[in-house]
């Protein structure tokens, strides 16, 4: 699946469950040491027991996020929609290779098939984001139904990887709603972007990297995907971007913790 446009704005995808865009907008590290071990006998836990630690200091709001932790020439790749069995294992090695850490928004119904990819999520130092369990739009939901599906998605990535935190909530579509409210009571932040690459219909690596390298602003939010669809050429972006900006005096951080 894919999205656009803005951290408070509605968005569409395209690929299965697809929608066209209504509007486009231009636009964690866990603890060092984790080990596999910690994550198989770890019991399951609620959407909401862990995710408050993920945070570190003081607790999630309901303000939507969209910039880095430390600003300046700083900015964070977020990955949606996945895991997916291609191209997920292909985005790993890359970052990996360019010691860059980023968050993966988790689709519930993609974790639940593929289980392992989320322990290798966590096994790179990523940081895991709850993106709700089958990815419908949320904007009309009550607060109870909203609240039942992420904790069903949490208990789906926590079955994965037991006891990880899940610092981060995003809604599906950016359609948001009472999203934020419900997010911040299970301890996840609701995290936005300020840059949208439009990578949900590819339109080439050399056009990904263009909308990048000229898009990213100091402190911003960057929005791809890893699942719903073909994202290789998202990887290949992905490597080409990194050293490049690299280059160019960039550095790759975190989202903020808060709004």
């Amino acid at each position: 699946m894919t999205e656009t446009t803005s951290t408070t704005g509605r968005t569409t995808r395209t690929g299965t469950r697809s929608r066209r865009p209504r509007r486009l907008a231009t636009p964690l590290l866990l603890t060092t040491g984790l080990c596999l071990g910690a994550l198989t006998v770890a019991g399951p836990a609620r959407a909401g027991q862990t995710q408050e630690r993920g945070h570190g200091k003081g607790k999630a709001t309901a303000a939507v996020v969209d910039s880095t932790r430390h600003g300046g020439r700083t900015l964070a790749l977020t990955f949606d929609d996945g895991p997916d069995p291609t191209d997920t294992p292909r985005l790993l090695r890359v970052l990996r290779e360019h010691r860059v850490k980023a968050v993966f928004c988790l689709w519930g119904d993609h974790v639940e098939r593929h289980p392992e990819l989320v322990r290798a999520i966590v096994r790179g130092g990523h940081t895991l984001c709850n993106h709700s369990l089958h990815h419908d739009d949320m904007g009309t939901w009550t607060e109870e139904r909203i609240r039942a599906d992420l904790e069903r998605a949490g208990a789906e990535i926590h079955r994965a990887a037991p006891g990880v935190p899940i610092p981060y909530f995003r809604a599906p579509y950016g359609s948001w709603g009472k999203t934020p409210e419900v997010a911040a009571s299970l301890g996840m932040q609701p995290l936005g972007w300020r840059l949208a690459v439009g990578d949900w219909e590819p339109p080439g690596t050399d056009e990904l990297v263009r909308r990048v390298v000229e898009g990213v602003t100091p402190g911003a939010v960057v929005l791809l995907h890893d699942g719903g669809g073909d994202r290789s050429q998202t990887v290949e972006a992905v490597d080409r971007i990194i050293p490049r900006l690299r280059a160019e005096g960039w550095r790759f951080d975190r989202p903020a913790r808060h709004g």
